[in-house]
């Protein structure tokens, strides 16, 4: 057998790369960890089993989890953990995170604390700020930042997996995160996301009009066979993707956009981007999932300059984590917190309404 990795190459500093916490609408940049290619007389052999004689510093239940995952590639597709490996199979291990054993550097990086105590703190992140360490954006994440404001505090080590983001959003999506600062809350806290009982709710600004005035999106999400940055929809009944349904309520209509609350059942990578695309409103200048061409509207050049005008004022998809709730962990009290529209999306409503009421008038 060939491969380009030594059986020393490690899996992330934790040594479990793929967890059952469900990543809140997180990017998808995957990074390729390990390549092997079988030998020509490789008898077929389940491919969990043949990775665990291969590889360093892993389990046969990590790996079954990441085969869920759509984590490791045969022959450039994602296969089930009981596919049999061939004679010359290229297999390419994914993580999410780039291969090398990175540190958490502590960082002076301002944070929005809107709420903190002994147990946990919730921060209101902008859009632009990395989440976490990863390919080109190893410092000036959030995590530096949450490593810097409890650097003083003996129990929490920015680089024990056991404490830390409960959750994520995408670099470009603003709002609300939830920060275990032990290991117990942590663990509570992982639990309501994996249970689905803690309140999410999300303001987007989409392209198009609605007939009804809410509605529910079931549809399996996985990656997209094509675009690996990119997740797509698939129908719930199929073996595709893993369950996700997102819920969507009109809160305002600006003719050609609209803006919606969004609350998430289950939180699958990128559920809101990938549903809206699915059933015709893309994101407001969401360029992945291509909300960031004139969709909706008129051919005048007017229209298209405003259009253009809106882009460049709030240059990102226009999404924010406005509330979260869950239980604290060691009170049991429920928490409930809510972030205030961001100056960018703010000003793009403002200049949506000021079109639509000349508009009306016309």
């Amino acid at each position: 057998m060939n491969t380009d990795c030594n059986n020393k190459d490690r899996l992330p500093s934790n040594g479990i790369p793929f967890t059952d916490e469900e990543p809140d609408e997180e990017g998808v940049s995957v990074y390729e960890h390990h390549r092997l290619t079988a030998d020509s007389g490789q008898k077929p052999m389940r491919i969990d089993k043949f990775l665990m004689e291969h590889l360093y510093n892993t389990s046969r239940n990590r790996l079954q989890r990441a085969a869920e995952q759509e984590f490791i590639l045969v022959n450039g597709r994602p296969v089930k953990s009981s596919y049999k490996v061939k004679p010359l199979d290229e297999i390419v291990i994914l993580l999410d995170r780039p291969k090398y054993d990175n540190e958490i550097i502590a960082e002076d990086i301002p944070l929005d604390i809107v709420y903190e105590d002994e147990d946990l703190m919730v921060v209101d992140k902008p859009a632009g700020l990395v989440v976490h360490p990863g390919c080109g954006n190893y410092t000036g994440t959030l995590v530096n930042a949450i490593a810097w404001h409890l650097k003083d505090n003996p129990d929490y080590d920015p680089n024990d997996p056991t404490v830390g983001l409960v959750h994520r959003i995408d670099k470009d999506t603003s709002g609300l995160l939830v920060v275990a600062k032990n290991a117990d809350a942590k663990t509570h806290l992982g639990k309501q996301f994996f249970n689905k009982t803690t309140k999410r709710l999300y303001n987007a600004l989409v392209w198009g009009n609605f007939q009804e005035e809410e509605g529910r999106i079931e549809g399996n999400i996985a990656r997209h066979p094509k675009d690996r940055m990119q997740m797509a929809v698939f129908p719930p009944d199929s073996e595709i993707g893993k369950h996700a349904v997102t819920h969507y309520r009109v809160l305002e209509n600006f003719n050609y956009v609209t803006l919606v609350e969004c609350r998430l059942e289950t939180g699958r990578t990128h559920q809101i981007r990938a549903h809206m695309k699915h059933i015709g409103h893309p994101l407001f200048n969401d360029e992945r999932y291509g909300g960031n061409e004139i969709l909706r509207g008129t051919q005048f050049s007017k229209y298209k300059q405003f259009i253009q005008n809106c882009f460049a004022v709030c240059p990102r998809q226009a999404l924010h984590a406005r509330t979260l709730g869950f239980i604290h962990p060691r009170s049991g009290q429920e928490m409930y917190f809510t972030s205030e529209l961001p100056a960018d999306m703010t000003t793009l409503l403002e200049r949506w309404r000021s079109y639509t009421a000349h508009r009306d008038m016309e």
